[in-house]
């Protein structure tokens, strides 16, 4: 049976039970253990990169790839910063993707750029990319088989003459482990620095959501902007575009769920003064607190709550900062106190909850108050320096 007809014709059986009848089915696929990792790999990304899992003759060899693969709504907000880092006034540019990974940001940059150089150090996965990028139609993508170290970017590129360079530095230890210091990840782009931008005059570097923005760009010392990258109500991930010899300020961009706005230079905190029932609080997005931008939300007319409680007020909802966050009105503000927090898990047995700067998480409130997840409520545990206390404010979507 041709690959891609296995693949639909098992697309909806249980892999378990599929492996177990791997005598009987074996025969019927030129590489079956190919074939149940591409059914495994192919549900992941139905919503994650839907254009690939439309296209059953795509191998993907190893799970793990799948799981750390870009969606496609971000691998095409990458394209786009790549190409916009460009001046580009004559023609498409082009790129090198130096760890390619499952090639889903090749495919992206493939349809932005003229040319794209897809590196990959597993030799599987880059037998594998060559395939897929042939079954979508791609015609611009060139595939290596290397390993990124230092000394051997000129090999890699070749006579390839990139415009700009892209690197996403596995985030895994040898033992399997999450890491997300520059100097953890695999290649550390610190000793590669200079040869790369030797090479290129600007590199798009992707970080995990976890790297601490301030302390990467002091380590790398040629960032010209940050960008932010929410998807799904999650930081996904951090790109920075640097500039040999730049040395001027960094901007800060955040992408969340489709919204794009760059951050103007830091605005100051202005504090909240009494919060009353009938205003209405903003709770910033994973984007925005990750950008540690807090002063901005201010420079729209709110009032931050307290210098470490990341939540605001305004007297109506702004739309600029709706794509950022989401909006309560204030139903009742009350003490933190026992009593408070048991009568109001009776009076709301079901309610979101959220505890900031408070001595206690959100779980731990939650628990205290007995409430079960659901419903329009959302009880917020907060610390407002203003009123110089720990309240209990109720509020509704």
């Amino acid at each position: 049976m041709d690959f891609a007809d296995f693949i639909l014709a098992h697309e909806a059986d249980d892999l378990s039970r599929l492996a177990l009848s791997r005598e009987r089915f074996a025969g019927q696929v030129e590489d079956f253990d190919l074939a149940l990792t591409t059914l495994e790999v192919r549900r992941k990304l139905r919503a994650k990169v839907p254009e690939w899992a439309a296209v059953p003759s795509l191998r993907y060899p190893l799970r793990l790839s799948g799981e750390q693969c870009s969606s496609s709504v971000t691998a095409r907000y990458k394209a786009g910063v790549a190409l916009s880092a460009i001046d580009h006034a004559e023609g498409m540019p082009s790129i090198a993707d130096l760890t390619g990974g499952l090639g889903v940001d090749a495919w992206a940059f493939a349809q932005r750029f003229s040319q794209v150089l897809y590196n990959e150090m597993l030799p599987e996965l880059a037998a594998a990319a060559a395939h897929n990028f042939r079954e979508l139609g791609l015609s611009n993508v060139g595939v290596q088989n290397r390993e990124l170290l230092p000394g051997s970017l000129a090999d890699i590129l070749g006579d390839f003459r990139p415009d700009i360079l892209y690197l996403d530095p596995a985030r895994r230890s040898s033992g399997g482990r999450k890491v997300f210091r520059l100097e953890d990840c695999h290649p550390d782009v610190l000793p590669l620095l200079t040869e790369l931008l030797e090479a290129s005059p600007r590199v798009l570097l992707k970080l995990s959501p976890m790297a601490d923005i301030t302390l990467v760009c002091k380590q790398l010392g040629c960032v010209k902007a940050v960008h932010v990258v929410a998807a799904e109500g999650e930081c996904k991930e951090l790109l920075l575009v640097l500039e040999k010899a730049y040395d001027g300020p960094c901007t800060l961009t955040l992408f969340d769920a489709g919204a794009t706005v760059t951050i103007p230079p830091e605005q100051p905190e202005i504090l909240a003064f009494t919060v009353t029932p009938g205003l209405w609080l903003f709770e910033p997005g994973k984007a925005l607190l990750k950008a540690g931008a807090f002063g901005w939300p201010c420079s729209f007319g709110l009032r931050k709550l307290g210098r470490h409680t990341h939540c605001y007020m305004a007297a109506e909802p702004h739309e600029a900062l709706t794509p950022y966050g989401k909006w309560y009105r204030i139903k009742e503000v009350l003490p933190l106190s026992s009593r408070c927090i048991k009568e109001t898990g009776k009076r709301y047995p079901k309610a979101e909850v959220t505890a900031r700067n408070i001595p206690m998480g959100s779980d731990q409130l939650r628990a205290r108050l007995k409430v079960a997840s659901g419903g329009s409520v959302h009880l917020f545990g907060l610390h407002i320096d203003s009123m110089d206390g720990n309240y209990l404010l109720v509020c509704e979507l």
